[in-house]
């Protein structure tokens, strides 16, 4: 296997506490952008998107440049009483294509016909066609928002299983722990952004978890080969560092690789307002983190537990 570290010995566990207190900033920023209402309009809690509130969404091209015209857009589209609409360009520039977005709207096409009718009343000097109309009912919104979180939670409780099943307890609430930490952060990403969450967002959430899980198994497969008699004498903290020095090549490698997919994919569609993007950028987030974590959140737990309660050769 091709190593890029030869014999590497960094002192990874020695460096937990800096680690924790940067996680635990990460943390703290991502509640507070959750709990503070820092956008105006969002309010309390995260973007969610038509997907979970319900809502309607009416794509239109225009004829000529829209650029500088949002606000005029924005003024005849709020004027009709619906309540305020999310308005801004999809795409590239020259392609004139705007989104017009109302939440919780319960009749979607007298929303439509509206925003189109006055659109070519109040802006007629900029012709439109529409290009995309999409409607979520509130009912199916709310239905969608429980489903999806039910399957992260389901996953975390599936996950903590199989490793505490496979390992010991101990290393199946590390996993956890770091796999909460690993969603955590591109929802925080996202909050302090204020970007959409959508569906397949929390399917990169579940992406992220899977990926996370993997790197971290492999590094307690080799916490428990060093378990054994070839390095006994060593104190614990040393064999969970040992082994992850010894799977940093490993890591890096199969990192750096899902990482320039994930970033290619992201550049391809940066702009564009596709769903795309969103899914790449919190995969990239993710699996950033999941590397992260996996050194500095889930082998450190598992030394912290041995501290207090001796874990027994696994």
């Amino acid at each position: 296997m091709v190593e890029w570290f030869k014999n590497p010995n960094y002192n990874f566990i020695g460096n937990r506490n800096k680690a924790f207190v940067f996680s635990a900033i990460l943390m703290l920023i991502t509640i507070a952008s959750m709990v503070v209402p820092i956008y105006p309009g969002r309010g309390v809690g995260l973007n969610l998107a038509i997907d979970f509130t319900g809502g309607t969404v009416v794509q239109l091209k225009f004829a000529n440049p829209v650029a500088g015209e949002l606000g005029k857009i924005r003024q005849i589209a709020g004027g009709l009483g619906y309540g305020k609409p999310e308005v801004k360009t999809i795409g590239l520039e020259g392609d004139n294509e705007v989104q017009i977005l109302i939440k919780r709207q319960k009749d979607p096409m007298v929303f439509v016909d509206g925003v189109k009718a006055a659109l070519q009343r109040d802006y007629a000097e900029n012709p439109f066609e529409t290009r995309r109309v999409e409607s979520v009912g509130p009912k199916v919104g709310s239905e969608l928002g429980r489903a999806a979180f039910i399957s992260v939670v389901l996953s975390l409780l599936v996950i903590i299983v199989y490793v505490g099943a496979r390992f010991s307890f101990p290393f199946g609430l590390a996993g956890v722990i770091a796999l909460a930490h690993d969603v955590m952060v591109p929802i925080g990403l996202f909050s302090v952004l204020n970007m959409e969450i959508t569906l397949p967002f929390i399917a990169a959430l579940l992406t992220i978890a899977g990926y996370s899980i993997n790197d971290t198994i492999v590094i307690f497969d080799r916490i428990r080969e060093n378990m054994g008699e070839s390095i006994s004498r060593a104190s614990f903290a040393d064999k969970v560092n040992t082994a992850v020095n010894q799977t940093l090549s490993r890591t890096v490698i199969t990192s750096s690789t899902s990482l320039l997919c994930v970033l290619a994919v992201a550049v391809l569609f940066f702009g564009s307002g596709d769903v795309v993007f969103d899914f790449s950028l919190a995969l990239f987030a993710g699996f950033i983190s999941g590397v992260y974590s996996t050194v500095f959140i889930a082998s450190p737990i598992v030394v912290l537990w041995n501290n207090r309660w001796p874990i027994k050769r696994i």
